[in-house]
């Protein structure tokens, strides 16, 4: 979420040398968010042996994927009103300070119950601390130094990726699982001293009601349609409760519909969807997210379940895949200035869908050079399709309504990502029943990488009906 859910009118554009911001601040604030980011991909390379400690089948440990995504999703919409409302330097303390206690309560979990739970709660305060985090700075930054602002921000969100596969298969190697969440600890505490330090306070003036009702619609069709697809395919519920679980989420859903309509203070705009911009890059783009956010969780399972690898050798594949996607990061810009975004979606969005199911053909006796370069190459193309999916929602929003637009698209992103995760282990295990194999292997694995891949392939719907000159605003004149 850090770094996709900005004002990107300027994030196209080199500022000159003499207005670049201030580092210290930046740095900060983007430092404290390497909890957050850190914490998902350590979690993913880690779920095999956190699995085999507590005693359970690795499938069933993705629910503590999806439950933290869930929460976030949940708690997320209400993040901007929390902060206009107590402060947002204040919550964001405290969102930090709530993570470390949950991420502690993790590390100390007994069983799988007690493992949700504490993840429910990290979700919970993870929602609060990366979108306040975000507003602390766009409300400190004058609009003349946000790229720069920006780009500082960001990169701690980036390291995260990188580093924590490696780090990941590194502490259950050679230490023990609960580590994992322990290190959440220090990076807290540092980040709390320096946050009151030097970052200053930031409060809106003019707070709107709350919109109540709304959140609890959303919030109950959310938990209702993730409960559902997490139990799809399983023998956790029968399966009339299993409907019973979509129909409520769709009923919540259609009642929301009804209550916003007409409702400027309803917790999510669903005027923006009518933005072709904004439509193309959330729900086309949640195709992609949903292919994107499965893939830790697949990748983890065809390693080190299916290929037999440790979590530290898993983690050095996967590094190679978050180190792609970081090159790419300095590469996007001008690659949309050369071909503009409905080009780039719509090749990069095959390459990124074939990235998908080319994984579905990797075996056990695959030289491990050809498995790291194809996922780093897999990675380079994600990363370049996340970029302008990010940056192209908001190519036509206007400022006013840059903040609601900016929580509904991050709102839709967590939940196709979960959603991501829940269809993916849904769909390994109906692959493995249908095998008849009391144990997963690799080849019940495999299919999934391609199910993802056609799934991804399903965004060019959007991309395609994009005008050509789809997000010329963002083309900012490079000064010198």
């Amino acid at each position: 979420m850090a770094d996709d859910a900005f004002d990107p009118r300027l994030a196209l554009a080199d500022p000159p040398a003499s207005e670049r911001p201030g580092w210290i601040v930046p740095a900060i604030i983007g430092s404290a968010l390497l909890m957050s980011s850190l914490e998902s991909t350590v979690m993913s390379n880690a779920l095999p042996s956190i699995a085999r400690a507590l005693h359970e089948e690795p499938l069933r440990l993705n629910m503590a994927i999806s439950m933290y995504l869930l929460s976030a999703a949940v708690f997320l919409p209400i993040s901007g009103w929390v902060a206009d409302k107590f402060g947002a330097k204040r919550i964001f303390l405290v969102s930090m300070v709530l993570f470390a206690v949950s991420s502690a309560g993790c590390g100390l979990a007994g069983s799988f119950y007690q493992l949700i739970l504490a993840r429910i709660f990290q979700g919970a305060s993870a929602a609060m601390m990366v979108p306040v985090a975000r507003l602390v700075l766009l409300r400190m930054t004058p609009k003349h130094e946000l790229v720069a602002a920006m780009s500082i921000f960001t990169m701690p969100a980036l390291v995260g990726p990188v580093v924590g596969p490696l780090l990941g298969g590194f502490i259950v190697t050679y230490f023990n699982w609960r580590w994992i969440f322990f290190i959440n600890l220090p990076i807290a505490i540092i980040a709390v001293i320096l946050v009151r330090a030097f970052v200053p306070e930031v409060k809106e003036h003019e707070v709107s009601p709350i919109d109540g009702l709304g959140i609890a619609l959303t919030g109950v069709g959310l938990a209702s349609m993730m409960f559902g697809f997490e139990n799809l395919g399983r023998d956790f519920l029968p399966a009339w409760q299993v409907a019973t679980l979509f129909a409520v989420s769709l009923a919540c859903f259609a009642l929301y519909w009804r209550h916003a309509a007409g409702n400027r203070h309803a917790i999510i705009d669903l005027a923006v969807f009518r933005i072709g911009t904004f439509n193309a890059a959330t729900v086309g783009g949640g195709f992609v997210r949903i292919s994107i956010g499965a893939m830790p969780f697949l990748l983890a399972m065809l390693l080190q379940v299916g290929f037999g690898m440790s979590a530290l050798t898993a983690g050095l594949m996967t590094f190679l895949s978050s180190a792609g996607a970081l090159v790419m990061k300095s590469i996007a810009p001008p690659v949309l200035r050369r071909f503009g975004f409905r080009t780039v979606l719509v090749v990069n969005g095959a390459l990124t869908g074939l990235s998908f199911v080319i994984y579905a053909v990797l075996t056990p006796g695959m030289p491990h050079w050809a498995i790291m370069l194809l996922l780093a190459t897999g990675g380079f193309f994600r990363s370049l399709q996340f970029t302008a999916l990010g940056s192209l929602a908001f190519a036509d929003i206007d400022q006013g309504r840059m903040s609601r637009a900016s929580t509904t698209s991050a709102m839709c992103q967590q939940l196709v990502q979960s959603m991501g995760v829940g269809l993916a282990a849904a769909f390994v295990h109906l692959v493995q029943l249908s095998r008849g194999e009391p144990e997963l292997t690799w080849q019940a694995i495999s299919p999934g990488f391609l199910a993802v891949g056609l799934v991804s392939l399903i965004s060019l719907a959007w991309f395609v009906r994009l005008p050509r000159n789809a997000g010329h605003a963002l083309h900012a004149p490079r000064m010198v």
